[in-house]
């Protein structure tokens, strides 16, 4: 599975808009200045977040960009499913849409698994435990295995 740059920076984005809620609208220059990503592709991803209602965005010199809902109730699937669609298929397709014959047939519940623990992960962790850093212990824990920091 790969994290694409739109989720990355949404991501970024979204946890930027986190830290900084109550003190009003963020500006997307201000967002991109500070995560150093290219303005244009945020203003992009920001549209997306908004059309999905992660953000919402306000017009005009106090304008600009806040979290739509409390960061408790937006989880980084939320995030990454307003900007690149399934969390994880397989040839474009989600995985409940497949079927295999044969010798392949036991790919389809390994996809199904894999979509399952993707999702238990990023379902379970929300934009305020990224800005608390306050992961989950489940997560915490499976960062914490020597193997994860590893590339085979």
């Amino acid at each position: 599975m790969r994290i694409s740059a739109r989720a990355d920076y949404a991501v970024r984005a979204v946890l930027e808009l986190a830290v900084r809620q109550g003190n009003g609208p963020v500006k997307a220059e201000e967002i991109a200045a500070v995560q150093d990503i290219p303005h244009k592709f945020l203003e992009g991803i920001l549209g997306d977040l908004r059309r999905a209602g992660v953000v919402d965005s306000r017009r005009g010199g106090g304008g600009g960009y806040r979290l739509a809902r409390d960061a408790a109730a937006i989880t980084v699937a939320d995030v990454v499913r307003a900007v690149d669609g399934p969390i994880v298929s397989v040839r474009g397709e989600r995985p409940t849409s497949l079927s295999y014959t044969g010798t392949a047939q036991p790919l389809l519940p390994l996809w199904i698994a894999l979509r399952a623990n993707v999702r238990r992960i990023l379902e379970g962790v929300t934009v305020a435990d990224l800005a608390a850093d306050a992961l989950p212990e489940p997560v915490r824990a499976l960062a914490a295995e020597p193997a994860a920091w590893e590339n085979p």
